[in-house]
Parts: C-alpha cells; sequence; structure tokens
C-alpha cells in the first residue's frame, strides 16, 4: 500500500507472498547491482552480501520475448519521468490497447511516490528500535503524505551519501521496475534509452543522470515470474559487452542480437550439483571484457590468457639514440615536465606513513650494516652518507622512488676490499678512493654509451634470482641479529627457584695476593658497590649469581615475533570485514608504524633492559686518527692508483647489475607508473655519489632492491569508488620525491634524536626487517613455483603458466634457479665473493643457455622471451595483449538502485562505434540460436566469472 500524490486515492498493489526484493519502486523491498547483485533480506532493514546473479535459465527467454513483443524506444527525447511514460503509452503496438480510465491509472501507477531501502547505521538503528508505531507489519505505513516525505527525503539523503564515495565520476543509472497488477489482461513491457541522460529525480535512489528504463508490469503470473525476468534484465544492464550493444544499437532487432550472443556465452549449473539458495562471492578480479568480444569469430577463446611475446622492459627508455649521452639527455627531457608534480604529488597523509616506516627501516639498515668494517667506515659515516647520498639521488635521479642504501653484495665487496688491504699493508681508505673514482669514470663511461640498453636482457629469470637473494640476506641477517642475542644476554639454563637461597654476588676490590675483602648484597653496607661501580674501580664479581641475566632473550624473541606477525596483520587489515574501508584503509597504512608503537609499550611496560636503537651522538669520525677527507696520496705506492682499476671494474660490474635490476624492478608495467623511468640518469646519479662517498670515506651506496620495493608498496594507490564485493582496483604508485627525500633528511638529524629513539628496541626493528624480507620474497613467482613441490598436484592452484606447461618442465626452470641462487649465496658467504658480480652478469648468460632447454612457448609463460632483432619485427605484426588490457577501462558498467550504469568519463563507451555491429552481432545470434540445442548456456553471468 502506497499513498499517491496529493489528491489522489490511496493504490493497493498485490504483490506476491514470497516477492520480498521486487526491483519495483512501488514496493516496500527493492535490489541492487553496484556491479554485483544485493538484496534485501527478510525484515526489510539489511542488504546482503554483493555476490554473483545466478539467474534461472528460463528467465533469459522470457525476458528476450517480451523485448520481442513489446516496445523499444531507443534515443527518445525526454527529460522527466511524467514525459517518459507518456510518450511509452503513446507508442503501443496496435494489438495492445487500453481503455482511457486504465490508461491513466497504470500512468497514474507510474508516477506514484517511491519508497527506497535506506541501510541504517547499527546506532541510527538502535535508536529507531521501538520507535516505529507499525513495526512488525508486512506492509509500509500509512503516514500522512507530509510524513512520508520527511521519511523519503531523510532515506534519500542518507543513499547519496552512502554511494557517493562507491561511484566513480560518469556513473549512471539504470532503472527496472517490474510488478503485477489485477487490471492488465497483457504484459506491459518498455526498454527506453534517452538521447541524452537526464535526472529523473526521486525514481532514482542517488542523484544521477539516467539513460536506461525498464518497465515490466502484468497480470499476475506464477511465482517470482517478473521478478526474475527484472533480475535478468539488471544482470544484461551490468554486463561490459551488454552495455556497448545497448548504447549503440540503432533498432530492436539488434538488443535481441545481444542478448543471444549473451545467451551464447552462458553455461550450466546442473541443478542437482550445486545449491540454487548459496550465493557465489564475487572472484577477486574479474576477466577483461575484450576476451569476450563477440565479433572476434571465436579467435578470443584460442587468445585466452595468451602471454605478451615482448619482453616486458623493452620501451623507448632503453631504445638507443646513437649519439653520446642521447639517452641521458632523453631521460632529463622526459623526467623535466614532471618536477614540480613530484612535490605537490606528495601531500597525502599516505605519504607520512610511508616516510615514518621507510625512515625506521633506512635506520636499522644502516646500525646493522654500518659496523661492519670496523673503524674504517663506522655507524656515524653510515648514517651521514645515508643523508647525504638519498637526498642528492632523491632530488636528481629518474626513478626517485629508489631508496639508495648500503646493500649485502656491496658490503661483502667492501669486506674483502678491506681485509685484502690489511693482509697487503695498504690504507684501506686511500686504496679504497682510487677504486671509487675508477667505478665513477666507467660509470660515466656507461652512461655515456647508453649501456643501460643491456637491460632488455635482465628478464624474469635474472630479476627473480637477485631479488630472492637479497631478500634472504634480509631474513638472514634478522635471524643471526637475533640469535646473537643468546651469546650477549644467556639463558640461565641451570637456575633453580629452590636454590634461590645458595646464589649470591659480592665484589672483590682486594689486590691480588691479598685477603678478598667481599660485600654481599645481603649486608646492606655502606660499601656496597653496584656492578658497574664495582668493574669501574677494578674489582672483581664473586658469586653463583654474578652472570644472572633476567631472561632478555626471551622476552627479544617474543618481540621479535610479535613484531612480524602484528606487521603482517594490520598490513592485511585493509581486506577484512571488520569496521569501515577509510579505518581499515588507515590502519593498513601505518600498519608498520602501528606495530612498532604497539611492541615499543609493551617493552616499557614489562621493564626488562632489552637492547636499544642507539645512534651516534657526536659528529666526529669513527676512527679518530683521520679526518672527514681521504687524501689521495702519501699512504700507499703510486702504482695502486693504477692497480685499483682491476677491483674497479668488479665493482663497476656489481654496481650495474645491482642498480640496475633493481630499477628494471621498480619500472615494471605492474606498478603502472606514468611518469617513466630514468636508467641513465640514475646510473649517472651513483656514479658521481662514488666520487663523493670516496672522498670523505663514507660508505659505497646503491639502489636497495627490498626496501625500495617497501617504499613503493607503502605508496601504492587504490580506487576509493569499488562496488561493494568488488576489489579496489590498483590505480598505480603515488609517484613523488618528497618521502625519500623526508626519509634522508630524518636519517641524518638521527644523531639529534638520540634521546627519543633510545626508546626503540633493537628486536623490533628486526622484525620489520623480517617483514620487509618476507614481503619482498613472497612478491616473486620464483617463490609460488618453489611452493609447487611441496604441494599434490591436485592441490595446487590454478595457476596460469601451469596450463601451458607440464608441471615437470616447471620444476625443472624452478630447479635451475634454486641452484643459481644457491651458487651466489655460496660465493657470497666465502673467500670466492671476489668473482661475485662475474656471477650476477653470468646470471644473463644462464638464462640464455636456458633456450637450448625449453622451447620459447614454455620460456614465454615462465619467464619472458629476450629481445633480438628479427623477432622484434616478428612481434611488430602481432596483437599485443597488454594493450587490450590497457585499454580495459574504456567501459565499466554498474548498476545501482536497480541498475547503476558506470560510463567511462571520458566518453570511452560509445563514442567510437564499431560498424555494422548490429549486422555482427545478429550474425553471431543466429549461429547462437543455431547451436542452441547443442551448446548449453550458463546460468551465471560472464562478466561476473573467469
Amino acid at each position: 500500500q502506497q499513498r499517491g500524490p496529493e489528491g489522489m486515492e490511496e493504490k493497493r498493489m498485490p504483490l506476491p507472498k514470497s516477492q520480498k526484493w521486487v526491483c519495483w519502486r512501488i514496493s516496500s523491498a527493492l535490489c541492487q547491482w553496484i556491479k554485483f547483485e544485493e538484496k534485501v533480506e527478510d525484515g526489510g532493514e539489511r542488504w546482503s552480501m554483493p555476490h554473483i546473479p545466478a539467474l534461472p535459465l528460463h528467465s533469459l527467454f522470457e525476458l528476450r520475448t517480451c523485448l520481442q513483443k513489446g516496445t523499444v524506444l531507443l534515443d527518445l527525447d525526454a527529460h522527466s519521468v511524467k514525459e517518459i511514460i507518456d510518450k511509452a503509452l503513446c507508442r503501443q503496438p496496435d494489438d495492445w490497447v487500453l481503455l482511457p480510465e486504465l490508461r491513466d491509472r497504470l500512468a497514474a501507477l507510474l508516477l506514484l511516490q517511491p519508497r527506497h531501502q535506506a541501510t541504517k547505521s547499527p546506532l541510527l538503528a538502535l535508536a529507531d528500535l521501538g520507535l516505529s508505531p507499525c513495526r512488525g507489519n508486512a506492509w509500509p505505513c500509512p503516514f500522512p503524505a507530509a510524513e512520508q516525505r520527511e521519511s523519503f527525503s531523510r532515506d534519500s539523503a542518507v543513499l547519496r551519501n552512502r554511494f557517493k564515495k562507491k561511484l566513480p565520476p560518469g556513473a549512471e543509472v539504470a532503472n527496472v521496475m517490474v510488478g503485477e497488477v489485477d487490471f492488465l489482461k497483457k504484459p506491459f513491457t518498455v526498454f527506453v534509452r534517452l538521447r541524452e541522460v537526464a535526472a529523473l529525480g526521486s525514481l532514482t535512489e542517488v542523484a544521477l543522470p539516467s539513460r536506461f528504463l525498464f518497465i515490466l508490469l502484468g497480470p499476475h503470473a506464477k511465482v517470482k515470474a517478473y521478478h526474475e525476468i527484472g533480475r535478468a534484465m539488471a544482470t544484461l544492464l551490468t554486463d561490459e559487452l551488454f552495455q556497448r550493444v545497448a548504447l549503440q544499437a540503432k533498432n530492436q532487432e539488434d538488443i535481441i542480437a545481444g542478448i543471444d550472443v549473451f545467451l551464447d556465452e552462458l553455461t550450466v549449473l546442473p541443478p542437482g550439483k550445486w545449491d540454487a539458495s548459496a550465493r557465489i562471492p564475487p572472484p577477486s578480479c574479474l576477466p577483461s571484457p575484450h576476451k569476450r568480444k563477440p565479433h572476434c569469430n571465436g579467435s578470443t577463446a584460442a587468445a585466452e590468457d595468451r602471454p605478451g611475446l615482448g619482453h616486458q622492459h623493452f620501451s623507448e627508455e632503453l631504445e638507443r639514440t646513437g649519439r653520446l649521452f642521447g639517452g641521458l639527455v632523453r631521460d632529463i627531457r622526459r623526467k623535466a615536465p614532471w618536477y614540480r608534480s613530484d612535490f605537490s604529488d606528495a601531500l597525502h597523509i599516505q605519504c607520512l606513513s610511508a616516510v615514518l616506516y621507510i625512515y625506521l627501516a633506512t635506520v636499522t639498515n644502516a646500525i646493522t650494516f654500518g659496523g661492519m668494517l670496523g673503524d674504517a667506515t663506522g655507524v656515524l659515516e653510515s648514517f651521514l652518507g645515508t643523508a647525504f647520498a638519498g637526498s642528492i639521488f632523491c632530488l636528481f635521479s629518474g626513478q626517485p622512488l629508489t631508496i639508495l642504501s648500503s646493500t649485502g653484495p656491496v658490503l661483502v665487496f667492501e669486506r674483502l676490499l678491506f681485509s685484502f688491504s690489511e693482509d697487503y699493508s695498504l690504507d684501506y681508505l686511500e686504496f679504497r678512493l682510487w677504486i671509487g673514482l675508477w667505478v665513477a669514470f666507467f660509470g660515466l663511461v656507461l652512461v655515456a654509451t647508453e649501456a643501460s640498453h643491456l637491460v632488455q636482457y635482465f628478464t624474469r629469470f635474472t630479476e627473480e634470482g637477485f631479488c630472492a637473494l637479497i631478500s634472504l640476506i634480509f631474513i638472514y641477517d634478522s635471524l643471526k641479529k637475533m640469535l646473537s642475542l643468546a651469546e650477549a644476554f644467556p639463558i640461565n639454563w641451570h637456575y633453580r627457584t629452590d636454590d634461590v637461597t645458595l646464589y649470591s654476588c659480592s665484589c672483590n676490590l682486594s689486590s691480588p695476593g691479598e685477603p678478598r675483602l667481599p660485600w654481599p648484597r645481603s649486608w646492606g653496607s655502606p660499601a656496597w658497590l653496584s656492578r658497574a661501580q664495582c668493574l669501574s674501580r677494578g674489582g672483581q664479581l664473586l658469586g653463583t649469581s654474578c652472570h644472572y641475566v633476567p631472561d632478555v632473550t626471551l622476552l627479544s624473541f617474543l618481540l621479535f615475533g610479535g613484531t612480524f606477525l602484528c606487521c603482517t596483520a594490520l598490513k592485511h587489515f585493509k581486506s577484512s570485514r571488520y569496521f569501515p574501508t577509510g579505518l581499515r584503509k588507515l590502519v593498513s597504512d601505518f600498519s608498520i608504524i602501528l606495530a612498532i608503537l604497539i611492541f615499543c609499550a609493551i617493552d616499557v611496560a614489562l621493564g626488562l633492559e632489552t637492547p636499544k636503537l642507539l645512534v651516534p651522538s657526536e659528529l666526529k669520525p669513527t676512527n679518530p686518527t683521520r679526518g672527514w677527507i681521504v687524501l689521495p696520496f702519501g699512504a700507499n705506492p703510486w702504482w695502486v692508483c693504477l692497480a685499483a682499476a682491476v677491483p674497479a671494474v668488479l665493482v663497476t660490474i656489481l654496481i650495474f647489475m645491482d642498480q640496475q635490476i633493481t630499477a628494471v624492478i621498480l619500472n615494471r608495467k605492474e606498478y603502472k607508473l606514468k611518469k617513466g623511468a630514468g636508467f641513465h640518469l640514475d646510473l649517472l646519479c651513483v656514479s658521481l655519489l662514488m666520487i663523493v662517498t670516496s672522498v670523505t670515506g663514507l660508505p659505497w651506496y646503491v639502489s636497495a632492491t627490498v626496501i625500495s620495493l617497501a617504499h613503493m608498496d607503502s605508496l601504492r594507490k587504490e580506487s576509493t569508488t569499488s562496488a561493494p564485493g568488488e576489489q579496489p582496483e590498483f590505480l598505480g604508485i603515488r609517484e613523488q620525491r618528497l618521502t625519500g627525500l623526508a626519509v634522508f633528511i630524518l636519517t641524518g638529524v638521527s644523531v639529534f634524536m638520540a634521546p627519543v629513539l633510545k626508546y626503540i628496541p633493537m628486536p623490533v626493528l628486526y622484525g620489520v626487517f623480517l617483514h620487509m624480507g618476507v614481503v619482498a620474497l613472497n612478491s616473486i613467482q620464483f617463490t609460488d613455483r618453489v611452493r609447487l613441490f611441496l604441494m599434490p598436484a591436485k592441490h595446487q592452484p590454478d595457476l596460469l603458466y601451469l596450463r601451458h606447461v607440464p608441471l615437470r618442465r616447471v620444476h625443472l626452470f624452478t630447479t635451475i634457479q634454486v641452484l643459481c641462487l644457491a651458487v651466489l649465496w655460496v660465493l657470497k658467504s666465502t673467500v670466492a665473493a671476489i668473482i661475485f658480480p662475474v656471477m650476477l652478469l653470468a646470471l644473463v648468460g644462464i638464462r640464455k643457455g636456458l633456450e637450448r632447454i625449453f622451447s620459447l612457448h614454455d620460456l614465454s609463460w615462465l619467464d619472458s622471451i629476450m629481445p633480438e632483432p628479427g623477432r622484434k619485427e616478428a612481434e611488430g605484426k602481432l596483437p599485443r595483449k597488454h594493450e587490450e588490457e590497457e585499454s580495459d577501462t574504456e567501459e565499466v558498467g554498474d548498476v545501482l538502485g536497480a541498475v547503476l550504469f558506470c560510463c567511462c568519463p571520458h566518453g570511452c563507451v560509445g563514442a567510437e562505434a564499431e560498424p555494422g555491429l548490429g549486422v555482427q552481432l545478429r550474425a553471431a545470434a543466429s549461429a547462437a540460436q543455431r547451436g542452441r540445442e547443442s551448446q548449453q548456456p550458463r546460468l551465471t553471468s560472464p562478466s561476473s566469472l573467469s
């Protein structure tokens, strides 16, 4: 029962008893589609979870019949609901004639004030509990008209606020209205496409323009017949390809042909093999609509999931210009227009969490690797060098998202040089200065000759081997540091509570040969000295409990493991079901900082003296015998400056591979970077910084793979307009220079922040280290393939490469990668580390040799194809899959209210009408109709399931 406009009598509409959510604006319940279907649950106060619509097959055929026999009005020139209804009633076929009074009654019915289903917050629902005088009635209350309008306005405001943030710009509404009336003898069906989108007032739940309208009213039918037809229409309007058809159709036959093509793509779910009442949850990702284009004549199915043959890193940034420094000049021209936006784009709360996270990671890295070379380059030099080199790199590099730091391979090589200098009585810093100068010279030569062009030969095989090595170094170092705590704070395995009376400790200040004069603690003598005072006065500690230490090691491991688990849990909190989306996103962005604060608070509350973060507090070299400038001559023979060119070649290979592999990983296409890369410019910055760090005796710096990946991950942008049930769309990375610059400035001023940083336990930071290493390791396909060794075939995930490559070939490829990784680890950890850079370069050669073991087809799925001149020309003539995938955003269809239809804000949909689309669709529909007997249609929407 609904009250009509002022002065109109009440209308009573009979509805089926089980029809709880009819998509009809005059009923008290409804359904909505925002990409997926949502139903109103029993009671009418709660929307269901979004799910894939599962339709009765017969409803699609009935919908097709309704559109064949009904009225289809395309490009109708109307701007209001009343105008649409009047024109729809006037353009009915000759065999569908109503008496004037029934015609007026139908028009008045369609123009009744709608009532929409508003979702209330839990607090509002509790506030309204018991206040409604009609609580429990199956029908809406017959409130006065003014009260109805007030309630409707309040509900509309709630709906607008709720859905506003869910909808992308350019969204449109399509309305589906179905129901039963007792004064019609045959169904009244109208499908309307407006010439221009129009705001239809209160007909829609949100203040968005409408283009499509579907009305189906008819006499009493079998239970839920019209209800299912309305669901079928709504499902069609959420299908991307049918949207294109509906936008470009020129007549009624084109619409029918679009339905036939939709039917031809469907597949039946047998009724006895699944529960029809079960709701299929939305998939994590939807298939590309370009794989389903009806005008592909079946070739799309054969090309499903076809990998691109072109190499993923070959782009204009790596093309040779044939001129000296030509690539560098092109990098500068490419990055210069973005320089101002590199700072303005950082004005976002997400950048604050990234700064704090990467700052703590960088400080921990500087302390961990800073003391490796003793007095040569200590912790203070590590802090100052990181601050200076990182700041310069962020200001002038081609990829400012890269984080410069001391890396494991470079430090291993520095340690070898340090040992070599000690063995042959050479001054290490002077020897290192000449090596750094030679490396800078070789780096400039590589930039001038555009050697970064060779980056295109770094395939997934090389990238994953290097990334896995660096990730394992992070994991290994964090665990090694934690295990070393057992030596500094030994666990008291022999402590017994029952023997507490036997434990004592005293200080003996007597000289050797004199009688001991102990002062036990239990005496309370004025001569009692603390442990520190006793040792400072040259005394000795005597007693069985002198070496007792509280369980610092146990607490440290609890802090270490707790931080790692808390970081992981909070990072995935944004995909949880608890709390609003905005809060979940905020917690996820600040997950690392929150984990550190939580376990710092636990450490303070327990009060044990766990090892803390200690930073230098004085600006002076670690070695007091040297200044801040290293002199090139005087300490070593003159020929050392020439001999240094030999190790400089190896260091150049190492830095080139380390820097460029990291750059390749960070500039992958899947990160959707828009400002381009700068391989030549990055290498130039690293080469020039080698001169400064070598002259000042600071550590050498290069791109840190794991920390850079963590930096990228902390700046991920996701859509805020994802529909309920839909995973947020990854939009790219927040590309800017300010976060990295802030990180390195904070690192430089850390020497003045020692009073604050001393409260951070080192086990907590080691837990963050472990988290970064594990995240980086899990981000590569290599890890997934290693897990396959431990999985029975029937439990293995449905990975694309497993569909096209035999499992034994996958295991062989993975085994080769594991062996290469093991060789790299052994070389890094032994005296053979001097040839470690050569082995990194050898990975490219090993990958080339794999083409004799694996076919190009297998390598195209497991790896990427190495570029060859002849092959590139052949690939230029093939359609590129990634180009099709990049255009996936041309049209996005969402349905809201009854159906929300979202168009690309740039006018992509329908802007380029394909010639002869209607003829193609009708031809495809004819073929589908001929094969309908043998091809079973789907019960679920093809756009919802892969």
